[in-house]
């Protein structure tokens, strides 16, 4: 509990530390960037540890994050020097302190409420969780930048890992465990998303409200916006309802034979719904929580053997149910800060010019700095993130000068003049990540044969759809002159067949570089030429042609609305209007409204036909990462449009908009809401994982042995109440002097207890999980023969052999646990002959080398 609160008063120390400098850099804004305070401190002052501890400036310490707090404080408080600025910053709180408690309370329950969700389901057990936490221990415990790399001795991290240097910044400032620092952090993006989300929409809001005259102008703006964190966070898709709709035995023929058929839960073709129900026929939240987990794999690949390739489709409210903290999560409110900036931009909030002698950038100085720190920031929490980065911000600015001064080609030298030189200083102010960063990608793949099939879209997007259309159907109502509607929708036909064409030839051309791998692929799929190949994955194509159509309407309204926008003189013109229904593609919200659902609709479009290469050679990452950013945007223009719907409509429209938004919200909260009942086991006692409700379930005596235990933020918890030896054991190197220590490893250690000593230790292993140390660096070569290297030192007599291997690797400290006794035919005598025992509990025996 006190770690929490410490957590809770420190965010909200840097939150109002950064608001005199957010104050400054968001003049556009209505409430000047004060719900994006909390995270563009944390970003100000995690940016000065790291490069100053990188630079060697500083150690990896609390004189370290103290002399960054000195920073963050320097920077935020030098504007108000003058009187002025001062004077100014007080008036804006007095008059506008509705919104400062609104946020403030907003912050604190979601950050309790995630907190609490996480003390009932705290364990750091499957998925990639150890990993997370053997990158926040590494950084603790590493005395110098870049950290070193938890699980292969002698190297840096080679991830993109600025998430976890913030995790543990706060960690090491508050004196948290890093098992808990996991949880915490977890509840603290949520709270900050919430307030992100939350500030964006109340932004949005009151810029659509200066010119659109409306009775609802007299409300306070204050509860309105709390839709943003709705749809962003806790709205899901409608696989929850599906789920509960199957597991009622909804739309299955029974027949007397104990089987089932159903022809509509074949049709939607999802894993695990295309199978008959269990029975007795009941919620599924007696069951685990496998159900939950099917949520994230809606989208179901076949290739044309008809062969299945697992697709990843996460979205918020999943990725904190499950409780991962990976770096999609660890980004989501710095993400929504781009969005803030990108809004900002787009109302002119940074106006001005940068000279720079042989050239004039079209921003103040500031806002071109501060836009490259968010940008390149959001490329060292998650490299993927940085292309939606770069577009909205380049993006937006662009849309401005279209208000402006209306389409041109000039718009492209917008674009160059304002993207080269943030692109450029974005990645030269985070330059000591990408000195030691490599990667898995390796260019961009074909997808000829996997279109996303109509269904399986609404089923993910459902939700975020409908609101959209109902948005611009509502767009389409109120405004006088009709949107672009030929032009809108032809070029995104020219789009789509420009993609279309552009990944076929991308397959030609790997045909004509590697013929024996093409022969190969389509030999193993049965054709014996290209030409077959080609006819029924075009076949399929037109067969699951929905996904496609549905797509293509978007961006093609999207567009033909925005197409509409420009002129100079139609801003001033239409604040002069006075009829009941302004035209509002003049007004800013909307036309970024409309530019957000364009992004998210390019999202979505782009793996339909290309993806980016990896050692799955798939489109599962690629989904995986541009849904979720699709998610983003769509959920804050589904917002916007409800939020404004809400307002302006009148009449019999009005309770029909609202009851379809009741039945939708109904079906997309039946996720998060059991969800939430099965990952706390209804709040009872604390479940520590699926296997252990199931254990439970069945009645082992020993699994019930965890309700005695209180709530806890400890994602240790688990492992200490099984592996008591193995966690005494890491608390006790967390104490002791630096070195590398050894444990078992494998080659299929992914995903299992294998590296659990450095993992909550903190030093860094020979070799910790292989597959994954290949994934961050895209190649095994750095892992040489660490793997039968290890196995040698164990289970060799040889102390000659064994000490070639201690002094190869440089290690300190020889782990002997049950685990390692289990791995190999251990011989331990020459361990015990030669090196000294410094650590002894239960099974467990640590060594020290001299």
């Amino acid at each position: 509990m006190a770690q929490f609160f410490l957590w809770y008063l420190l965010a909200t120390f840097l939150g109002w530390l950064a608001f005199p400098l957010a104050f400054r850099l968001f003049p556009a804004l209505a409430d000047r960037g004060f719900s994006l305070a909390r995270t563009f401190g944390l970003l100000v002052w995690g940016y000065a540890f790291w490069m100053m501890a990188s630079l060697g400036i500083v150690q990896n310490d609390g004189g370290g994050l103290l002399l960054g707090l000195v920073v963050l404080a320097a920077v935020s408080g030098v504007g108000l020097v003058r009187k002025e600025k001062l004077k100014s910053l007080g008036e804006w709180i007095r008059s506008n302190w509705r919104v400062i408690v609104t946020v403030e309370i907003l912050f604190f329950l979601a950050f309790a409420f995630l907190a609490f969700v996480r003390a009932g389901n705290p364990e750091i057990v499957g998925t990639e969780k150890p990993m997370e936490l053997a990158f926040i221990n590494a950084i603790l415990h590493s005395p110098t930048f870049p950290p070193h790399d938890p699980w292969l001795s002698g190297y840096a991290i080679s991830y993109y890992y600025f998430g976890y240097v913030m995790t543990a910044m706060l960690a090491k400032a508050t004196g948290t465990l890093g098992s808990v620092a996991f949880n915490l952090m977890l509840a603290l993006v949520f709270a900050l998303s919430a307030v992100g989300a939350y500030g964006v929409l109340f932004n949005l809001l009151a810029a659509w409200r200066k010119n659109h005259p409306s009775p609802a102008q007299r409300r306070p703006l204050t509860g309105l916006p709390l839709i943003g964190p709705l749809f962003l966070l806790i709205v899901s898709n409608f696989e929850g309802f599906l789920q509960a709709l199957h597991s009622l035995g909804l739309f299955w023929k029974f027949n007397a034979d104990g089987t089932a058929t159903s022809s509509f839960w074949t049709w939607l073709g999802i894993l695990d719904l295309n199978q008959s129900p269990a029975t007795p026929l009941g919620l599924m939240t007696t069951r685990g929580w496998w159900w939950g987990w099917r949520a994230s794999r809606v989208v179901t690949d076949y290739n044309l053997a008809n062969q299945h390739i697992e697709i990843i489709d996460e979205f918020p409210a999943f990725s904190y149910l499950l409780g991962d903290l990976h770096p999609h999560v660890l980004a989501m409110p710095f993400g929504l800060l781009a969005v803030g900036v990108a809004l900002n931009l787009f109302l002119g909030g940074w106006k001005g010019e940068t000279n720079l002698g042989f050239f004039r950038l079209p921003v103040r100085p500031m806002g071109l700095f501060f836009g490259a720190l968010v940008l390149g920031g959001l490329a060292f929490l998650n490299t993927w993130d940085i292309l939606i980065g770069f577009a909205l911000l380049v993006g937006a600015y662009a849309l401005m000068r279209t208000l402006e001064s209306g389409w041109a080609w000039k718009r492209l030298e917008d674009v160059f003049a304002l993207g080269v030189p943030l692109g450029l200083l974005a990645i030269l102010l985070y330059l000591p990540f990408y000195a030691g960063f490599s990667s898995q990608a390796g260019g961009i793949l074909p997808d000829l044969e996997n279109p996303t099939r109509g269904v399986q879209l609404w089923i993910m997007f459902g939700p975020l759809f409908l609101a959209i259309i109902a948005y611009l159907i509502y767009l389409w109502r109120v405004e006088k002159r009709p949107a672009k509607w030929t032009l809108g929708f032809g070029l995104a036909a020219i789009l789509v067949v420009l993609l279309w064409i552009f990944s076929w030839l991308i397959g030609l051309l790997a045909k004509l570089k590697m013929p024996d791998f093409v022969a190969g692929y389509l030999a193993n799929q049965g054709f014996l030429s290209a030409a077959l190949y080609f006819s029924a994955a075009t076949l399929r194509r037109l067969s699951f042609i929905g996904g496609l159509l549905t797509l293509f309407v978007l961006f093609g309204a999207a567009l033909a609305f925005l197409l509409k926008v420009g002129g100079g003189g139609q801003k001033t013109e239409m604040v002069e209007e006075k009829e009941e229904h302004p035209s509002p593609f003049v007004l800013h919200p909307t036309a970024f409204t409309l530019f957000l659902i364009l992004l998210g609709a390019l999202l979505v479009l782009a793996p339909e036909f290309v993806f980016l290469r990896d050692q799955f050679s798939n489109r599962m990452n690629t989904i995986f990462k541009f849904y979720y950013q699709a998610w983003l945007m769509w959920s804050l223009a589904a917002a916007f449009g409800v939020a404004v719907l809400l307002q302006d409509l009148r009449g019999a429209w009005n309770w029909v908009y609202r009851i379809g938004l009741a039945l939708v919200l109904v079906m997309a909260l039946v996720y998060p809401i059991l969800g939430v009942l099965t990952k706390t086991n209804n709040f009872q006692i604390p479940s520590f994982n699926e296997n252990l409700i199931l254990a439970r379930a069945a009645g082992d005596p020993h699994a019930w042995q965890t309700a005695s235990q209180v709530w806890t933020l400890d994602g240790g918890a688990f492992f200490n109440q099984y592996n008591p030896d193995d966690m005494a054991a890491a608390a006790w190197l967390r104490t002791a002097p630096y070195g590398v220590i050894v444990e078992a490893s494998k080659v299929d250690a992914s995903y299992t207890e294998y590296s659990r000593i450095s993992t909550y230790s903190g030093l860094p292993t020979v070799l910790g999980w292989p597959m994954h140390e290949g994934q961050w660096r895209g190649t095994y070569e750095p892992q040489g023969s660490r793997q039968d290297d290890i196995r040698r030192l164990y289970e060799t007599s040889s102390w000659e052999e064994a000490q070639t291997v201690l002094s190869q690797y440089g290690i300190r400290y020889v782990c002997v646990g049950t685990l390692e006794r289990n791995t190999y035919h251990l011989n331990e005598s020459k361990f015990q002959r030669h090196l000294t025992p410094v650590y002894q509990q239960g099974q467990v025996v640590i060594y020290e080398v001299p």
